[in-house]
Protein backbone atom coordinates (compact mmCIF):
# COMPACT_ATOMS: atom_id res chain seq x y z
CA UNK A 1 0.00 0.00 0.00
CA UNK A 2 0.82 3.67 -1.03
CA UNK A 3 0.97 5.90 2.39
CA UNK A 4 0.57 9.35 2.09
CA UNK A 5 0.88 12.30 4.78
CA UNK A 6 -0.91 15.48 4.51
CA UNK A 7 -0.82 18.48 6.59
CA UNK A 8 -4.74 18.58 7.75
CA UNK A 9 -6.15 21.53 9.19
CA UNK A 10 -3.89 22.63 11.77
CA UNK A 11 -0.90 23.55 9.71
CA UNK A 12 -1.31 26.86 10.32
CA UNK A 13 -1.93 26.70 14.03
CA UNK A 14 1.97 24.90 13.80
CA UNK A 15 3.58 28.15 12.05
CA UNK A 16 6.20 29.24 12.41
CA UNK A 17 7.37 25.60 12.08
CA UNK A 18 5.32 24.55 8.71
CA UNK A 19 6.26 27.29 7.11
CA UNK A 20 9.67 25.33 6.46
CA UNK A 21 7.98 21.97 6.48
CA UNK A 22 5.39 19.44 6.21
CA UNK A 23 3.33 19.04 8.97
CA UNK A 24 4.71 15.34 9.27
CA UNK A 25 8.86 16.43 9.78
CA UNK A 26 7.38 18.05 12.98
CA UNK A 27 9.76 16.55 15.88
CA UNK A 28 8.14 15.75 18.99
CA UNK A 29 9.66 12.77 20.98
CA UNK A 30 12.68 11.12 19.99
CA UNK A 31 11.19 10.81 16.32
CA UNK A 32 9.51 12.98 13.66
CA UNK A 33 5.72 12.52 13.07
CA UNK A 34 6.83 10.84 10.00
CA UNK A 35 9.56 8.83 11.04
CA UNK A 36 6.61 7.12 13.47
CA UNK A 37 4.48 6.34 10.75
CA UNK A 38 7.50 4.83 8.73
CA UNK A 39 8.50 3.08 11.68
CA UNK A 40 4.90 1.60 12.48
CA UNK A 41 3.89 0.94 8.65
CA UNK A 42 7.70 -0.63 7.39
CA UNK A 43 7.42 1.53 4.54
CA UNK A 44 8.50 5.40 3.02
CA UNK A 45 5.74 7.62 2.96
CA UNK A 46 5.37 10.99 0.68
CA UNK A 47 3.96 14.19 1.07
CA UNK A 48 0.68 16.62 0.29
CA UNK A 49 1.99 20.03 1.59
CA UNK A 50 1.73 23.81 0.60
CA UNK A 51 2.70 23.99 -3.19
CA UNK A 52 6.24 25.90 -2.01
CA UNK A 53 7.58 23.01 -0.57
CA UNK A 54 6.35 20.37 -2.61
CA UNK A 55 9.65 19.98 -4.46
CA UNK A 56 11.33 19.54 -1.42
CA UNK A 57 8.56 17.38 -0.10
CA UNK A 58 6.75 15.44 -3.16
CA UNK A 59 3.92 13.55 -3.31
CA UNK A 60 3.88 10.34 -5.34
CA UNK A 61 0.15 8.72 -5.73
CA UNK A 62 -0.39 5.29 -6.94
CA UNK A 63 -3.17 2.97 -8.04
CA UNK A 64 -4.44 2.74 -4.62
CA UNK A 65 -3.48 5.29 -1.49
CA UNK A 66 -4.40 5.54 2.14
CA UNK A 67 -4.27 9.18 3.20
CA UNK A 68 -3.16 10.07 6.64
CA UNK A 69 -3.67 13.38 8.45
CA UNK A 70 -0.07 14.27 9.55
CA UNK A 71 -1.13 16.01 12.94
CA UNK A 72 -1.79 12.79 14.59
CA UNK A 73 0.54 10.32 15.77
CA UNK A 74 0.41 6.70 15.14
CA UNK A 75 -0.42 3.40 18.01
CA UNK A 76 -1.03 -0.14 17.13
CA UNK A 77 -4.73 0.24 17.27
CA UNK A 78 -4.90 3.03 14.90
CA UNK A 79 -2.02 1.55 12.26
CA UNK A 80 -4.35 -1.91 12.53
CA UNK A 81 -7.26 -0.02 11.77
CA UNK A 82 -5.05 1.88 8.66
CA UNK A 83 -3.51 -1.14 7.65
CA UNK A 84 -7.29 -2.92 6.71
CA UNK A 85 -9.09 0.10 5.29
CA UNK A 86 -10.67 -0.58 2.14
CA UNK A 87 -11.80 1.47 -0.64
CA UNK A 88 -14.46 4.29 0.29
CA UNK A 89 -13.79 3.91 3.99
CA UNK A 90 -12.35 6.75 6.37
CA UNK A 91 -11.24 6.73 9.85
CA UNK A 92 -12.56 9.38 12.19
CA UNK A 93 -12.09 10.62 15.68
CA UNK A 94 -14.53 13.33 16.89
CA UNK A 95 -15.38 14.11 13.85
CA UNK A 96 -11.81 14.69 12.28
CA UNK A 97 -10.74 12.70 9.54
CA UNK A 98 -7.63 10.79 10.55
CA UNK A 99 -6.81 8.50 7.41
CA UNK A 100 -9.12 7.26 4.37
CA UNK A 101 -8.52 5.68 1.43
CA UNK A 102 -8.44 6.72 -2.20
CA UNK A 103 -7.46 5.65 -5.65
CA UNK A 104 -5.71 7.64 -8.22
CA UNK A 105 -8.96 7.48 -10.40
CA UNK A 106 -11.11 9.63 -7.84
CA UNK A 107 -11.60 13.56 -8.94
CA UNK A 108 -12.85 14.71 -5.50
CA UNK A 109 -13.16 13.08 -2.06
CA UNK A 110 -17.12 13.27 -0.90
CA UNK A 111 -16.63 11.93 2.81
CA UNK A 112 -20.68 11.90 2.66
CA UNK A 113 -20.09 8.32 0.21
CA UNK A 114 -17.54 7.20 2.80
CA UNK A 115 -18.63 4.65 5.24
CA UNK A 116 -16.86 6.20 8.54
CA UNK A 117 -15.09 3.96 11.09
CA UNK A 118 -14.64 5.53 14.50
CA UNK A 119 -11.25 5.76 15.99
CA UNK A 120 -12.24 4.22 19.99
CA UNK A 121 -8.69 4.77 21.64
CA UNK A 122 -6.81 7.69 22.42
CA UNK A 123 -4.93 8.96 20.02
CA UNK A 124 -2.09 12.03 20.74
CA UNK A 125 -2.40 15.14 17.78
CA UNK A 126 -0.17 17.99 17.39
CA UNK A 127 -2.63 20.75 17.03
CA UNK A 128 -0.91 23.74 18.68
CA UNK A 129 3.01 25.00 18.54
CA UNK A 130 2.74 23.87 22.14
CA UNK A 131 1.63 20.85 21.73
CA UNK A 132 4.95 19.86 20.62
CA UNK A 133 6.84 20.59 24.23
CA UNK A 134 3.15 20.24 26.41
CA UNK A 135 3.05 16.56 24.87
CA UNK A 136 7.14 15.63 24.78
CA UNK A 137 6.58 13.82 28.31
CA UNK A 138 4.39 10.82 26.49
CA UNK A 139 5.73 11.21 23.08
CA UNK A 140 9.35 10.33 24.77
CA UNK A 141 8.00 7.39 26.37
CA UNK A 142 6.08 5.97 23.17
CA UNK A 143 8.94 6.41 20.73
CA UNK A 144 11.26 4.87 23.26
CA UNK A 145 9.02 1.98 23.87
CA UNK A 146 8.88 1.60 19.62
CA UNK A 147 12.50 2.13 19.37
CA UNK A 148 14.25 -0.64 22.06
CA UNK A 149 11.62 -2.84 22.16
CA UNK A 150 13.58 -6.62 21.63
CA UNK A 151 17.03 -5.00 21.51
CA UNK A 152 19.84 -4.27 23.91
CA UNK A 153 20.84 -1.06 24.94
CA UNK A 154 25.25 -0.66 24.47
CA UNK A 155 26.65 -0.91 28.82
CA UNK A 156 26.28 2.20 30.56
CA UNK A 157 29.99 2.79 31.40
CA UNK A 158 31.09 2.65 35.27
CA UNK A 159 31.80 6.24 35.39
CA UNK A 160 28.38 7.50 34.78
CA UNK A 161 26.41 8.13 37.95
CA UNK A 162 22.79 6.33 37.56
CA UNK A 163 19.40 5.68 38.86
CA UNK A 164 16.86 3.62 37.05
CA UNK A 165 19.56 1.63 34.45
CA UNK A 166 16.36 -0.15 33.20
CA UNK A 167 15.13 2.57 31.83
CA UNK A 168 18.17 4.06 29.75
CA UNK A 169 19.05 2.98 25.84
CA UNK A 170 22.26 3.94 24.49
CA UNK A 171 22.75 3.24 20.72
CA UNK A 172 26.10 1.94 19.24
CA UNK A 173 28.75 4.92 18.90
CA UNK A 174 27.63 7.07 22.11
CA UNK A 175 30.19 8.46 24.78
CA UNK A 176 29.32 9.65 28.02
CA UNK A 177 31.57 9.38 30.96
CA UNK A 178 31.35 11.79 34.16
CA UNK A 179 27.96 12.03 34.27
CA UNK A 180 24.47 11.82 36.31
CA UNK A 181 21.70 9.89 34.55
CA UNK A 182 18.56 9.93 36.17
CA UNK A 183 15.93 7.88 34.82
CA UNK A 184 13.70 6.93 37.39
CA UNK A 185 11.44 9.87 36.42
CA UNK A 186 11.22 8.66 32.46
CA UNK A 187 13.23 7.01 29.67
CA UNK A 188 16.57 8.29 28.55
CA UNK A 189 17.61 7.39 25.10
CA UNK A 190 21.11 8.24 24.07
CA UNK A 191 21.39 8.39 19.96
CA UNK A 192 23.77 6.79 17.82
CA UNK A 193 27.28 8.54 18.30
CA UNK A 194 25.93 10.78 20.32
CA UNK A 195 28.04 12.39 23.27
CA UNK A 196 27.51 13.59 26.92
CA UNK A 197 30.48 15.30 28.17
CA UNK A 198 31.64 15.17 32.09
CA UNK A 199 29.74 17.02 34.81
CA UNK A 200 25.81 16.83 33.04
CA UNK A 201 23.20 16.03 35.08
CA UNK A 202 19.97 14.61 33.54
CA UNK A 203 16.83 13.78 34.12
CA UNK A 204 14.31 11.65 32.05
CA UNK A 205 12.11 11.70 30.14
CA UNK A 206 15.10 12.55 27.57
CA UNK A 207 16.17 12.03 24.17
CA UNK A 208 19.69 12.91 23.06
CA UNK A 209 19.29 12.38 18.86
CA UNK A 210 21.86 10.80 16.28
CA UNK A 211 25.13 12.79 16.40
CA UNK A 212 23.88 15.13 19.23
CA UNK A 213 26.18 16.82 22.12
CA UNK A 214 25.13 18.10 25.58
CA UNK A 215 28.11 19.80 26.68
CA UNK A 216 30.16 20.22 30.20
CA UNK A 217 28.18 20.38 33.70
CA UNK A 218 24.58 20.88 31.57
CA UNK A 219 21.60 20.78 33.37
CA UNK A 220 18.72 19.34 31.96
CA UNK A 221 14.96 17.96 33.29
CA UNK A 222 12.44 16.38 31.07
CA UNK A 223 11.09 15.99 29.25
CA UNK A 224 13.56 16.91 26.55
CA UNK A 225 14.36 16.40 23.32
CA UNK A 226 18.10 17.42 21.50
CA UNK A 227 17.67 16.76 18.23
CA UNK A 228 20.06 15.21 15.30
CA UNK A 229 23.13 17.14 15.63
CA UNK A 230 21.75 19.58 18.11
CA UNK A 231 24.38 20.98 20.57
CA UNK A 232 23.10 22.11 24.19
CA UNK A 233 24.66 23.57 27.04
CA UNK A 234 23.08 25.34 30.50
CA UNK A 235 20.31 24.86 31.83
CA UNK A 236 16.89 23.49 29.74
CA UNK A 237 14.17 22.28 30.78
CA UNK A 238 10.87 20.36 29.29
CA UNK A 239 12.10 21.87 25.51
CA UNK A 240 12.05 20.20 21.60
CA UNK A 241 15.39 20.77 19.40
CA UNK A 242 14.56 19.78 15.79
CA UNK A 243 17.68 19.11 14.59
CA UNK A 244 21.30 20.89 13.57
CA UNK A 245 20.31 23.71 16.40
CA UNK A 246 22.33 25.19 18.82
CA UNK A 247 21.80 26.20 22.64
CA UNK A 248 25.64 25.89 23.37
CA UNK A 249 26.08 28.23 26.44
CA UNK A 250 24.95 29.00 29.99
CA UNK A 251 21.56 30.49 30.23
CA UNK A 252 17.84 28.73 30.52
CA UNK A 253 15.84 27.38 27.70
CA UNK A 254 12.47 26.40 28.64
CA UNK A 255 8.83 25.29 27.75
CA UNK A 256 10.29 25.84 24.33
CA UNK A 257 10.94 24.55 20.98
CA UNK A 258 13.40 25.63 18.57
CA UNK A 259 13.59 24.64 14.62
CA UNK A 260 16.44 23.60 12.52
CA UNK A 261 19.76 25.66 11.79
CA UNK A 262 18.62 28.40 15.06
CA UNK A 263 21.22 29.57 17.51
CA UNK A 264 20.74 30.59 20.67
CA UNK A 265 23.80 33.11 22.46
CA UNK A 266 25.83 32.98 24.92
CA UNK A 267 23.92 34.23 28.32
CA UNK A 268 20.59 34.43 26.29
CA UNK A 269 17.61 33.40 28.45
CA UNK A 270 13.35 32.87 28.00
CA UNK A 271 10.95 33.70 30.36
CA UNK A 272 8.64 30.53 30.76
CA UNK A 273 6.37 31.73 33.59
CA UNK A 274 4.83 35.36 34.32
CA UNK A 275 5.31 37.51 36.99
CA UNK A 276 1.90 37.46 37.90
CA UNK A 277 0.76 33.55 37.36
CA UNK A 278 -1.47 34.18 34.73
CA UNK A 279 -2.18 31.70 31.61
CA UNK A 280 0.27 32.54 28.73
CA UNK A 281 -0.67 34.25 25.36
CA UNK A 282 1.31 33.54 21.96
CA UNK A 283 1.06 34.70 18.54
CA UNK A 284 -1.60 33.19 16.61
CA UNK A 285 -0.20 33.76 12.34
CA UNK A 286 -4.37 33.16 11.44
CA UNK A 287 -5.90 35.39 13.65
CA UNK A 288 -2.89 38.35 14.06
CA UNK A 289 -3.20 38.53 17.41
CA UNK A 290 -2.06 36.87 20.77
CA UNK A 291 -3.99 33.68 21.83
CA UNK A 292 -4.61 31.90 25.32
CA UNK A 293 -2.31 28.78 25.41
CA UNK A 294 -4.30 27.70 28.69
CA UNK A 295 -0.86 27.05 29.81
CA UNK A 296 0.98 28.69 32.97
CA UNK A 297 4.32 27.41 31.65
CA UNK A 298 5.37 28.76 28.12
CA UNK A 299 8.41 29.97 26.49
CA UNK A 300 10.17 30.39 23.49
CA UNK A 301 8.92 29.54 19.94
CA UNK A 302 11.78 30.03 16.87
CA UNK A 303 11.68 29.28 13.53
CA UNK A 304 14.09 27.51 11.40
CA UNK A 305 17.75 29.50 10.60
CA UNK A 306 17.25 32.17 13.59
CA UNK A 307 19.39 32.81 16.13
CA UNK A 308 19.76 35.47 18.92
CA UNK A 309 23.26 37.59 19.48
CA UNK A 310 24.82 37.33 23.69
CA UNK A 311 22.52 38.11 26.74
CA UNK A 312 19.17 38.09 24.83
CA UNK A 313 16.52 38.04 26.95
CA UNK A 314 13.25 36.53 25.55
CA UNK A 315 9.87 37.24 27.43
CA UNK A 316 7.12 35.03 28.62
CA UNK A 317 5.79 33.71 25.57
CA UNK A 318 7.45 34.78 22.80
CA UNK A 319 7.25 33.51 19.27
CA UNK A 320 9.94 34.72 16.69
CA UNK A 321 9.64 33.41 12.64
CA UNK A 322 12.10 32.26 10.35
CA UNK A 323 15.00 33.56 9.71
CA UNK A 324 15.56 36.64 11.86
CA UNK A 325 18.08 37.94 13.66
CA UNK A 326 18.11 39.01 17.22
CA UNK A 327 20.46 41.11 19.56
CA UNK A 328 20.92 43.41 21.66
CA UNK A 329 20.00 45.27 25.09
CA UNK A 330 15.95 44.84 26.83
CA UNK A 331 13.75 42.64 25.46
CA UNK A 332 12.50 41.98 22.46
CA UNK A 333 8.94 42.23 21.24
CA UNK A 334 7.14 38.92 21.92
CA UNK A 335 6.46 38.76 18.44
CA UNK A 336 8.79 39.10 15.76
CA UNK A 337 8.38 38.86 11.95
CA UNK A 338 10.15 36.06 9.58
CA UNK A 339 13.44 37.85 8.26
CA UNK A 340 13.44 40.56 10.88
CA UNK A 341 17.34 42.00 11.90
CA UNK A 342 17.36 44.04 15.21
CA UNK A 343 15.80 44.05 18.72
CA UNK A 344 14.48 46.01 21.55
CA UNK A 345 16.10 49.14 20.12
CA UNK A 346 14.16 48.74 16.62
CA UNK A 347 14.04 46.17 13.76
CA UNK A 348 14.07 46.31 9.85
CA UNK A 349 14.05 43.49 6.75
CA UNK A 350 16.44 40.79 6.92
CA UNK A 351 17.12 40.96 3.31
CA UNK A 352 17.14 37.36 1.99
CA UNK A 353 20.78 37.65 0.34
CA UNK A 354 22.25 38.50 3.43
CA UNK A 355 20.08 35.47 5.31
CA UNK A 356 20.82 33.15 2.45
CA UNK A 357 25.29 34.23 2.85
CA UNK A 358 24.51 33.43 6.57
CA UNK A 359 22.64 29.73 6.14
CA UNK A 360 25.12 28.97 3.51
CA UNK A 361 28.11 29.30 6.08
CA UNK A 362 26.41 28.12 8.90
CA UNK A 363 24.92 25.05 7.17
CA UNK A 364 28.46 24.27 5.50
CA UNK A 365 30.00 23.84 9.22
CA UNK A 366 27.79 20.85 9.17
CA UNK A 367 28.79 19.41 5.66
CA UNK A 368 25.15 20.01 4.59
CA UNK A 369 24.63 21.83 1.24
CA UNK A 370 21.83 25.14 1.54
CA UNK A 371 19.93 23.90 -1.81
CA UNK A 372 18.14 25.48 -4.47
CA UNK A 373 14.97 23.92 -2.75
CA UNK A 374 16.14 25.97 0.75
CA UNK A 375 16.29 28.85 -1.11
CA UNK A 376 13.06 28.65 -2.91
CA UNK A 377 11.31 27.62 0.11
CA UNK A 378 12.39 30.82 2.12
CA UNK A 379 12.50 33.25 -0.64
CA UNK A 380 8.49 32.10 -0.83
CA UNK A 381 8.33 32.87 3.03
CA UNK A 382 9.81 36.21 2.92
CA UNK A 383 7.45 37.38 -0.20
CA UNK A 384 4.22 35.93 1.44
CA UNK A 385 5.28 37.63 5.08
CA UNK A 386 7.01 40.83 4.03
CA UNK A 387 4.15 42.68 5.30
CA UNK A 388 5.15 41.95 8.81
CA UNK A 389 8.61 43.07 8.70
CA UNK A 390 10.07 46.12 9.90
Amino acid sequence: MNYILYDGSVRNALLPFTFTRPVADIRVGILTIREKWEKYLGTTTTTITEEYLSEKYPMVEMEENILINASFCPNDILVEMIQFLQPNQAITLNEEIVAFFTKDTQDEIDFDKYELLELEADCMQIEHTWDIFQKNDQAIRDDFELLTQERKSQPIPSTVNVLGAENIFIEEGAVLNFCTLNAQTGPIYIGKNAEIMEGSVIRGPFALCEDAQVKLATKIYGATTVGPHCRVGGEINNSVLFAYSNKGHDGFLGNAVLGEWCNIGADSNNSNLKNNYEVVKLWNYDLERFESTGLQFCGLMMGDHSKCGINTMFNTGTVIGVSANIFGAGFPRNYIPNFTWGGAQGTQAYLPKKAFETAKIVMSRRNVEFSAHDEDILTHVFNETKEWQK
